[in-house]
């Protein structure tokens, strides 16, 4: 399993709690067994290998931290998200959102780029592209004002002549 797949799997335990009224480590302790990924497995590929001892380390980091941490994430998707009220944004892309801004703050063994490049590629799977887009365009304006160390946007080029 690669961090990219365990990363998915700690965002559809995020996307969860939101459903659910138990605590992060009760749900993650009923998600994170044989048996569940058995039964998810003939419905969803993403299931099909069990994560190593790492792997499942670094989904219940993530997914304890979001939960502990979601009203501050919340707080930053609501700045960020000009012209949209929190509850228009769908469950999952707030998941994924949550999910990659946690890694930029929280998790600095993970570049912010890496950050925001998983969480476009797992939107993808589950978002019509405009939402994509708009995900995209947040955590790209939370990183480049939040973060220090975020490079600067590129200036545009000017176009050239005959172009």
């Amino acid at each position: 399993m690669t961090r990219s797949t365990a990363r998915e799997i700690a965002i559809h335990i995020i996307f969860a709690l939101g459903f659910d009224n138990r605590s992060a480590q009760e749900v993650l302790d009923a998600e994170l067994t044989h048996e569940r990924f058995q039964e998810l497995a003939d419905e969803l590929p993403l299931y099909e290998q069990f994560p190593n001892e790492k792997q499942e380390r670094y989904i219940r980091l993530l997914v304890q931290g979001v939960f502990a941490h979601g009203p501050e994430l919340d707080d930053c998707i609501d700045r960020y998200s000009v012209g949209w009220a929190f509850a228009r944004i769908p469950r999952m892309a707030a998941a994924i959102m949550r999910t990659a801004m946690y890694e930029v703050l929280y998790m600095p063994d993970i570049p912010n780029a890496a950050a925001i490049n998983e969480a476009v590629e797992i939107a993808k799977k589950y978002e019509p592209v405009e939402i994509v887009s708009f995900l995209n365009g947040i955590l790209g304006t939370f990183v480049r004002t939040e973060c220090e160390d975020a490079p600067p946007k590129p200036a545009k080029q000017p176009e050239q002549e005959g172009e």
